[in-house]
């Protein structure tokens, strides 16, 4: 399902960072490869973005994936 959110941190010296969804879930982990895959350029703290949240394959909880600018 796919939702939609805000930048809410980004480190781009680790390439990580986290999602605010707006449905008001927990953050939502997004790695700098999500960004790279879509063809957006680095991600911007406060920006909207929709997304899709998947398992992370650690099994580490939820991770973004086929993001979308919005």
């Amino acid at each position: 399902m796919r939702q939609t959110g805000t930048i809410k941190f980004f480190n781009y010296d680790r390439g990580f960072g986290f999602i605010t969804p707006e449905d008001g879930s927990k953050d939502v982990f997004v790695h700098v490869t999500a960004f790279e895959q879509a063809g957006l350029p680095a991600p911007e703290e406060g920006a909207k973005i929709s997304f899709i949240a998947e398992d992370d394959r650690r099994g580490r909880g939820k991770q973004a994936a086929q993001l979308e600018q919005v």
